[in-house]
């Protein structure tokens, strides 16, 4: 696929898209009739989004961050689309979410769309990682250049290092290791993340 294709899939999908607050308020409505943003909805699923809706709030009142952080992102010229794919009941999302936002919100030269993976299957398959649909998935897009200049997700780096080893080990990822995962987000607070994305800039 060609640039200019990407970029019309990338344009298209802005009009189905949200800002950061209208997909927490979606989510919060989606709540109180105990759904998730899934197409076919399931108790489980339901029940990753309330714990979601959870995180993601402790986040967005605790999460801080550094003058040095904050001072790269402000110095950041130039529009950006922060385009991020994911759904509500996307564990890593609810912690890394809350850390694009308020990067964002920094600099008003960066905005943030969120669309829902499995509503933009197209816009989806041009942002596999190993072949997977894995989510959340941050595009950084020009739109004045109409182009890609970074993509990042499903994971910060460490914690995508961690899932990797234990796949090796176990094949699979089970409770306990997820439990494991949860505790890494907790101690890291963000920090990874933040520096994930900064360094794409």
């Amino acid at each position: 696929m060609n640039a200019l294709q990407l970029s019309e899939i990338i344009e298209r999908s802005f009009s189905q898209s949200y800002s950061y607050k209208e997909f927490r308020d979606l989510m919060d409505d989606l709540l109180t009739r105990n759904q998730s943003t899934a197409k076919v909805q399931e108790e489980s699923l339901t029940e990753y989004s309330k714990m979601n809706q959870r995180r993601m709030k402790r986040w967005e009142k605790t999460l801080k961050i550094s003058e040095e952080a904050a001072s790269k992102i402000k110095a950041y010229k130039g529009k950006l689309i922060w385009l991020v794919i994911t759904e509500s009941w996307c564990g890593d999302a609810a912690h890394s979410m809350p850390v694009m936002n308020k990067l964002a919100e920094l600099n008003s030269d960066i905005e943030i769309k969120v669309v829902l993976r499995d509503e933009h299957e197209e816009l989806m398959n041009q942002f596999l990682t190993n072949g997977g649909k894995s989510i959340p998935k941050l595009v950084m897009y020009q739109p004045e250049t109409k182009k890609v200049i970074a993509e990042w997700g499903p994971r910060p780096t460490t914690a995508t290092q961690m899932v990797e080893a234990y796949k090796t080990k176990h094949g699979k990822l089970d409770a306990e290791f997820k439990e494991e995962l949860q505790r890494w987000y907790n101690k890291d607070k963000g920090q990874t993340t933040i520096k994930n994305i900064l360094a794409l800039l």
